[in-house]
């Protein structure tokens, strides 16, 4: 499997790799775990969904952050990718938002993120291997209608990895993105009829995508030696809605 396979000198190449999932409980990240769990992987499920498998986690809380990256460094040690995918959508024009949604959404989609990745970098870095991989959206790319606190977070998504991965790649910690387009998935659901029949229609796939078409592109890049040359990039299954 591409998740599985890796070169002879990588710190990783003698055991299983220990892979962290945040927002693992549905959606792109229990795709995500899914896939890493059939190529042989150790996977960490974090979320703040209750379930036996779960490592509860609440990232807009630094504590909590902390307790919960330490539950699975106690259980499989030195964390090798990160996959940072919990994530918040709402829907609401500017206008009308209030200050409290605002941040909420900037919390759980940007900040929590960057609390999970300041967990692991120390100790990918020691080892000089580790993989980061931020799920952001193509609309922190191009925007949304009543989604500017979503879009605003994603792009800073986007920007915060570009950034990491100057800061870390030297070490052989490789940092990117996955930019999906709209998903079928839980948070989708929630969003309008409208503004999905609206979406839809803009598609040149014409369609939304599947989680299990999210979770490959995963796969990819934090694969060894397929996922090595990609440094700061934002990939987009994203149905052609986004074409850089």
């Amino acid at each position: 499997m591409i998740g599985t396979f890796v070169t002879s000198d990588s710190p990783t190449a003698a055991r299983r790799r220990t892979i962290a999932i945040t927002g693992g409980a549905s959606g792109i990240g229990r795709a995500i775990a899914e896939a890493f769990r059939q190529g042989g992987d150790n996977v960490a499920v974090l979320d703040r969904a209750q379930a036996s498998d779960v490592i509860s986690l609440d990232v807009r809380d630094e504590d909590s952050v902390r307790q919960a990256f330490a539950a699975v460094r106690e259980r499989f040690g030195v964390i090798d990718v990160l996959v940072n995918s919990a994530g918040l959508l709402t829907e609401s024009p500017v206008q009308n938002m209030s200050l409290e949604v605002w941040n909420e959404t900037i919390a759980v989609d940007l900040t929590g993120l960057f609390l999970c990745t300041r967990e692991v970098i120390g100790p990918m870095r020691e080892q000089r291997w580790g993989r980061i991989i931020n799920i952001a959206s193509q609309l922190g790319i191009k925007g949304g209608r009543g989604l500017a606190h979503y879009a605003a977070a994603k792009a800073g998504v986007v920007a915060f990895t570009k950034s990491l991965a100057l800061e870390v790649s030297a070490d052989n910690v490789l940092a990117n993105c996955i930019a999906p387009g709209p998903i079928e998935t839980p948070l989708v659901a929630e969003i309008s009829e409208d503004w999905k029949a609206a979406k839809r229609a803009e598609l040149p796939l014409g369609r939304f995508g599947t989680p299990g078409e999210v979770a490959p592109t995963a796969l990819l890049l934090a694969s060894d030696p397929g996922g090595n040359l990609y440094v700061g990039q934002t990939l987009g299954p994203n149905s052609g809605d986004v074409m850089p």
